[in-house]
């Protein structure tokens, strides 16, 4: 038998021996706690990412709704009403919604409410509903909020007197 026969016949059959040792050592097995460890360098920034996510979602869905606060607040008090709706109840129009629907996770942070009727409460004449709502955030938020304080979030409705 040649070489190049010997050679051929040796890689077709299985090692044995030393040289399985060899082969195992240098094979998957190797390699086997390499996936755990990437996993463990990139957990922190995946879960971070995930998070402050979810953060930024709470906080654009609050932004929402101290939105429509104020615009349901100045829709009540520009519709035709006899006698018309006063600064105190326009404010209670505009905390109950804002009430109902922010995400606080249980803290409680008021909504204050200015209404200016400065023109009068006749047709054509403007009302202005400012609401503000400091934000605290949960979670990565309220982290952050120890560091620079809570992020402020405000809205502002003019509407004119039917």
């Amino acid at each position: 038998m040649g070489r190049a026969q010997q050679r051929l016949a040796a890689a077709r059959t299985p090692p044995t021996g030393r040289a399985l040792a060899a082969s195992r050592r240098r094979g998957p097995r190797r390699e086997a706690g390499v996936a755990v460890v990437e996993f463990g360098l990139i957990l922190p920034l995946l879960l971070l990412l995930v998070f402050g996510m979810v953060e930024f979602s709470i906080a654009l869905y609050d932004k929402a709704v101290i939105t429509n606060a104020s615009r349901e607040a100045a829709r009540a008090g520009v519709m035709y009403k006899v006698p018309p709706l006063t600064p105190a109840q326009i404010t209670t129009v505009a905390q109950n919604y804002a009430s109902t629907y922010l995400i606080t996770f249980g803290t409680s942070t008021p909504v204050s409410v200015a209404v200016d009727q400065s023109s009068g409460t006749t047709t054509g004449q403007p009302l202005k509903v400012t609401l503000t709502y400091s934000y605290s955030g949960v979670g990565l938020g309220s982290i952050v909020t120890q560091l620079v304080g809570s992020v402020p979030i405000s809205a502002v409705t003019t509407m004119n007197y039917e």
